[in-house]
């Protein structure tokens, strides 16, 4: 068995454009589905995919390992950049897919067999809508409580928001305060039941960082995420610390070294690694590995598309210590006609039952990714209230 051919299929989902990826193999309808969505570079991307493929073309898609080394290794530059690294990633979970089909059983099977009967899963407020999760100011309390009970209304038990305004490394009581009432205002919409994530993307300076958790510590936080940058291991390990709340990051790292630094320095108790970027299920497995040494959750990193989500529950049915699966479901009106999935989504709850597919249990509907061709992401600028450049 070889594989013969490796596409791309960019389609574009407005914040994003999703890079599916196909492998295709030497035996008729046997192939593979991945995918390698970043934003802001596709262009990159895609073409970093076709300098990998010519590792990869005429080797056998089932020694999946070998080929990850390869990619990772060879041509030179190791594949921690984020653009090689999701590169990677997308051919990485078309070869897992191939490698389902060929065994006629779901990915988690091949790594021993579910260890959990469902996944849970959160939404983004607006379900993925972006408007709504990135441009609601957290000014606007009101309306982080409507959003708050929409989501619980769609059925889920657990929600993230964007309560935490960009800022100057250091500022004053003001953004502190709106924070605080946007996150009181969503807990007493939805009492203490729900679960609610509250993700600063990494926005504060440590210094800025720790005045928020400090201050949204009393709210009773599932996770408070990405309070400063992960290449801030101090300033994290520091916050994480000094409150109870649960520290979470990952989301951004994409090599085994640098999430095994971000353990040693008690930098979070969740994981985010994002299967898309930190080189597809392979890459992800050797993290599970190295969080469970220091038992550290694992809850991926996933606001893209259907593929991606597969993958991400596929990795949740196989690992112990995954608690949460990221989703999104309104970022586009059309989501589902791209896509047939081999799992079931229960409304009441929002838990996912197993896949019962072989692979990764999907398939890509081409036609309606043809419909939605590339088109530039909608940009994300941020200036501070100086002229500054902030982090988006």
């Amino acid at each position: 068995m070889k594989i013969t051919r490796i596409e791309t299929h960019v389609c574009h989902a407005r914040m994003r454009n999703w890079i599916f990826v196909k492998v295709l193999t030497d035996q008729d309808g046997l192939y593979g589905w991945g995918e390698a969505t970043l934003e802001w570079h596709t262009r990159g991307v895609v073409a970093s995919i076709e300098d990998i493929s010519e590792l990869i073309i005429g080797e056998d898609p089932r020694r999946v390992e070998h080929l990850w080394q390869m990619m990772h290794r060879q041509h030179f530059w190791h594949g921690n950049g984020i653009v090689r690294a999701t590169a990677i990633a997308g051919i990485d979970l078309a070869l897992w897919d191939i490698m389902g089909k060929v065994a006629g059983m779901p990915c988690s099977s091949l790594w021993g067999g579910p260890v959990r009967d469902h996944v849970r899963t959160y939404c983004h407020l607006g379900g993925g809508n972006m408007e709504d999760f990135y441009e609601t100011p957290v000014e606007n309390a009101a309306r982080f409580a409507d959003l708050a009970r929409q989501a619980v209304a769609d059925g889920f038990t657990a929600f993230k928001s964007m309560a935490v305004p960009s800022t100057l490394p250091i500022e004053g009581l003001k953004p502190i305060r709106a924070a605080e009432k946007a996150v009181a205002a969503m807990r007493e919409a939805v009492g203490d039941d729900i679960d609610i994530m509250v993700d600063c993307h990494a926005r504060p300076s440590p210094a800025m960082g720790m005045q928020f958790a400090k201050a949204l510590e009393p709210y009773g936080l599932y996770f408070f995420e990405e309070p400063c940058w992960p290449e801030s291991r101090e300033g994290l390990a520091a916050i994480a610390a000094a409150v109870r709340t649960p520290i979470a990051t990952g989301e951004r790292v994409t090599h085994l070294s640098e999430f095994r630094d971000l353990f040693m320095a008690g930098a979070c108790a969740i994981c985010q690694l994002d299967i898309t970027h930190c080189g597809g299920l392979t890459g992800a497995r050797r993290v599970a590995a190295l969080a469970e040494a220091w038992r550290i959750a694992l809850a991926p990193h996933n606001p893209q598309g259907p593929v991606s989500t597969a993958a991400s529950l596929e990795f949740g049915f196989s690992q112990p210590s995954y608690i949460i699966c990221e989703t999104v479901h309104h970022d586009v009106p059309w989501r589902q006609d791209v896509v047939s999935e081999g799992f079931t989504v229960e409304k009441v709850g929002r838990i996912v039952r197993p896949n019962t597919r072989p692979g990764l249990g999907i398939e890509i509907n081409e036609a309606e990714v043809r419909r939605h061709p590339f088109q530039q992401e909608i940009l994300q600028r941020v200036f501070l209230s100086d002229g500054s450049v902030g982090d988006w």
